[in-house]
């Protein structure tokens, strides 16, 4: 596929349907697939963090979930085909796999989040197969019992929502054991599935605000949100 550097940072050159059909690809081969879903927010953070750059960069697949991502490539004269979001592409993979032999586990977000979100999932996409659950909140012990959950559930898309850089960082150490077909980094997706916070409405994601929204109805994010006028004033100096 095509690929698209910004800030050193590779992504994909694909339209949200082509990405979803990377996934299932993944899903159908013999080995491991990881896909991650960077913003503006975490190329930043990957210029600080070169551990974080390079496992972005040993992706098999980085979607521009972001339109910051978006028009920092039409600065750069070499436009990507749009905004692919990572919720969206996860929920397009649920529809593709939800009547065939393929298996989900959720990994992350608060206890009792992942379990109503596969309530959800599974009444949302009726087939769907979501075999294991775990929160976000563990230690040591509590991290080898969910991965030897994992392995034994022997899942063939693991989606884990653990915040950056951790989740990729994760997903990229344990990659080799786990036994999963394709995993992604899905952050805080696991809130909206379970239904515990709303998601943008259309007019918001369509005109590429999505941020916008998550900036007033949680004001805490001010201080992340600092991170975007800063890359794209990185973008355009480095152009």
């Amino acid at each position: 596929m095509k690929k698209v550097d910004i800030l050193g940072v590779s992504f994909a050159n694909v339209s949200p349907s082509e990405a979803v059909d990377t996934i299932c690809g993944y899903l159908d081969s013999d080995s491991p697939h990881m896909v991650f879903t960077p913003n503006p927010e975490m190329v930043m953070l990957a210029q600080k963090d070169k551990e974080f750059k390079d496992i972005l960069n040993d992706a098999d697949m980085n979607i521009p979930d972001g339109i910051g991502i978006v028009y920092a490539a039409k600065i750069k004269k070499n436009p990507i085909k749009g905004r692919v979001t990572g919720y969206d592409t996860v929920q397009a993979v649920f529809d593709r796999i939800r009547d065939r032999d393929k298996t989900v586990y959720f990994f992350g977000g608060a206890p009792g989040v992942t379990d109503a979100a596969k309530e959800n999932m599974e009444r949302q996409h009726p087939g769907l197969k979501v075999v294991g659950c775990a929160n976000g909140y563990f230690d040591e012990v509590r991290e080898k019992e969910i991965i030897e959950d994992i392995k034994q559930k022997h899942p063939d898309l693991l989606l884990v929502g653990i915040g950056f850089p951790k989740q990729e960082k994760w997903i990229y150490n344990h990659a080799k054991e786990l036994g999963f077909k394709a995993a992604i980094g899905v952050g805080g997706s696991f809130d909206i599935m379970s239904g515990s916070i709303k998601r943008a409405p259309d007019l918001f994601i369509k005109l590429g605000l999505e941020w916008f929204y998550r900036l007033i109805t949680q004001p805490t994010r001010f201080v992340r949100m600092l991170q975007l006028p800063l890359f794209m004033l990185k973008v355009i100096f480095s152009k």
